[in-house]
């Protein structure tokens, strides 16, 4: 075994009923762009629809299509600029987001407001807005600056209030944990649905569980003498005899270069991974020999990726994002389903 993914859809279903208590009547739309985050978009879109989700959020259309064959009568929105796959949106039942003046014919429009991200958006609603399904927001910093999601939120409620006709939704999964305010008709989420923390710290402070897990075992041990060193560019030299022992993942399966000093459990004990990251395979130190086909648990058992973001030097998410669950690199195990 090179590697095991485990995707815990219970709790999964657990982070979104989490969610829906917090939103007081208003709707729970499930972010399911990028593969669920590397969860696994068809496997997660079903768990949180039974969870009590409303719709489903995607970032481009192929991503919709793909969920539309597996779910025909689910409610899909595609977050993302659809170019020139209206067409193919229209034929399938999705609804758009529109970012510019052109409103697409015979489709659901969802038009998106740039109150403060200064990405996609219109500056303020155009005058057909009154023929469209919904208007939305996206905020910034609802993850870091309070204050300034606040006023995104106030400039957005001063563009839509006349609007009572209109789906309304802003709030991202920071703002659904932390600003009741921002929860309108319905709140996108999506990292607190994995039960990731969208402020970096323990999930476990909103109630959230992680749904991913990730193992992989001692592939070799051995024992450096002093002087010896593991890995490219000799980053790690032995000053002592040093057991080591050698994973069979790297990069290219989402152990990325920059977690050299991170932790990981052996046998159930934290050891830091040392030496230079390669694309297939990584060292970590031991204390003592151990037998090959150890198990190392690389995410779980309170090896979470907020704490590997950290070391790396990014968010959680860009790490889920990268764990490579193709079955050329891993095993890939659903529980729960």
């Amino acid at each position: 075994m090179r590697s095991e993914i485990a995707i815990d859809l219970g709790a999964l279903r657990r982070n979104a009923q989490t969610l829906l208590r917090a939103l007081d009547g208003a709707e729970l739309w499930a972010v399911v762009k990028a593969n669920a985050y590397g969860h696994g978009a068809v496997d997660c879109a079903r768990a949180v629809l039974e969870a009590g989700a409303s719709r489903l959020c995607v970032a481009t259309v192929p991503e919709a299509l793909e969920l539309r064959d597996a779910f025909p009568d689910a409610r899909i929105l595609v977050l993302g600029p659809a170019g020139e796959s209206v067409g193919q949106a229209r034929d399938a039942r999705l609804a758009l987001t529109v970012p510019g003046e052109q409103i697409p014919e015979g489709v659901e429009v969802h038009v998106k407001l740039d109150t403060g991200m200064g990405r996609w958006g219109l500056s303020e609603l155009a005058a057909g807005a009154r023929a469209v399904a919904g208007v939305m927001t996206h905020l910034a910093t609802a993850d870091s600056d309070l204050d300034f999601a606040r006023l995104q939120l106030e400039r957005f409620r001063a563009a839509t209030d006349s609007l009572p006709q209109l789906t309304r939704h802003a709030a991202n999964s920071a703002a659904t944990l932390r600003l009741p305010e921002s929860h309108f008709d319905a709140v996108r989420c999506g990292i607190a649905l994995y039960g990731i923390s969208p402020f970096g710290g323990d999930p476990a402070g909103d109630g959230l569980e992680p749904v991913l897990s990730w193992t992989t075992e001692l592939a070799q041990v051995k024992l450096l003498r002093a002087g010896e060193s593991t890995g490219y560019g000799r980053r790690f030299v032995a000053h002592r005899d040093t057991w080591v022992g050698i994973l069979p993942v790297g990069y290219a399966d989402g152990l990325r270069r920059s977690l050299t000093g991170t932790s990981v459990l052996v046998a159930g004990e934290p050891r830091p991974v040392i030496g230079a990251i390669s694309m297939d395979a990584a060292a970590v130190l031991l204390d003592r020999a151990l037998p090959a086909g150890t198990t190392v648990t690389i995410v779980g058992n309170g090896q979470t990726l907020e704490a590997h973001a950290e070391v790396a030097g990014t968010i959680a998410y860009e790490l889920a994002c990268g764990i490579a669950s193709s079955p050329t690199r891993a095993r890939r195990v659903v529980k729960g389903s």
